[in-house]
């Protein structure tokens, strides 16, 4: 039993490591982030004004661009969200909290509805930010990844 759980956490480490590598890059700046300072609205100029449009951070945009792109990209989140019945950012931030390596679709459902969703309701990557659920992800899967990893501590990414 105990060699089916190691050679699991080696498959999932394997599977997740590249892309989990890509995404840390953004850890620092959604830490010191909050949901107000990603967005602002344009209006127009003085002679101008337009229907107000959202203008996101270039970071953020480059986090969501580049996510899109990893294996923690599942169009099926809301089974996930059914299964594991987390209603509010709250509990989302819970589940990751006490989840193990074994637990990928839940981090899998979370990035997902956060990032394709933010695709037609803008307002879901401002959320994502302020509730500091892409913080509470990156977070929980770098210790989950890279403290059963067997690469040098040197190596590791922070």
């Amino acid at each position: 039993m105990y060699g089916q759980e190691a050679n699991l956490r080696e498959q999932v480490i394997e599977e997740y490591r590249d892309d989990l590598v890509k995404l840390l890059k953004y850890l620092p700046f959604l830490e010191k982030k909050s949901g107000k300072d990603v967005t602002q609205f344009y209006e127009g100029d003085e002679k101008n004004k337009v229907i107000p449009v959202p203008v996101y951070d270039s970071t953020l945009l480059g986090f969501v661009k580049e996510a899109k792109t990893t294996k923690f990209m599942n169009r099926n989140y809301p089974y996930v969200y059914r299964k594991w019945r987390m209603p509010t950012p709250n509990d989302e931030r819970i589940a990751m909290e006490s989840a193990t390596i074994r637990d990928m679709d839940l981090f899998r459902g979370i990035m997902s509805k956060y990032v394709l969703e933010g695709q037609r309701k803008s307002v879901m990557w401002t959320t994502a930010v302020e509730e500091r659920i892409f913080v509470t992800a990156l977070t929980k899967l770098r210790s989950l990844i890279f403290d059963y990893s067997k690469e040098p501590l040197s190596e590791r990414p922070r």
